[in-house]
């Protein structure tokens, strides 16, 4: 089960937070196993799918590939 706090806080996530998170974390991070990181997947490709292409764009390149 996953902790409601923890849900808030990915609910109250942006796109552009969620993929910063989804690039940059060490892997094996537990965002992204299990339960939860398959609630973080659906919750990321919701938000996803709410921006246009370009809006899609215009983030990662903000987010860019290095830290």
């Amino acid at each position: 089960m996953i902790d409601p706090k923890v849900k808030d806080m990915i609910n109250a996530m942006t796109y552009g937070e969620m993929l910063r998170l989804w690039r940059f974390s060490p892997i094996g991070d537990p965002m992204f196993e299990g339960e939860l990181g398959s609630y973080f997947q659906d919750v990321m490709v919701e938000k996803k799918r709410l921006l246009s292409n370009n809006e899609q764009v215009s983030i990662s390149k903000m987010i860019g590939w290095e830290q």
